[in-house]
């Protein structure tokens, strides 16, 4: 799975977000469309954490959903 997939699966995926990262919010999760880049800053934002924690993050929840 590739993240052109996750962005086509993202409605379905919004929850197991919300649930890894309870602090976003529906309107950041859309926000996001499921783009990696996008993602990645908004869970830097939300959480006020490094843009390569982020990025290790975001990471982790695709290879937990790539399957």
């Amino acid at each position: 799975m590739n993240w052109d997939i996750i962005q086509g699966k993202w409605k379905q995926l919004k929850g197991d977000a919300q649930t890894k990262w309870g602090e976003l919010t529906d309107d950041d999760l859309d926000r996001a469309e499921g783009d990696r880049e996008k993602l990645v800053g908004v869970v830097q934002e939300r959480y006020g954490i490094a843009k390569d924690q982020a990025e290790r993050e975001v990471d982790e929840f695709y290879h937990a959903h790539s399957s």
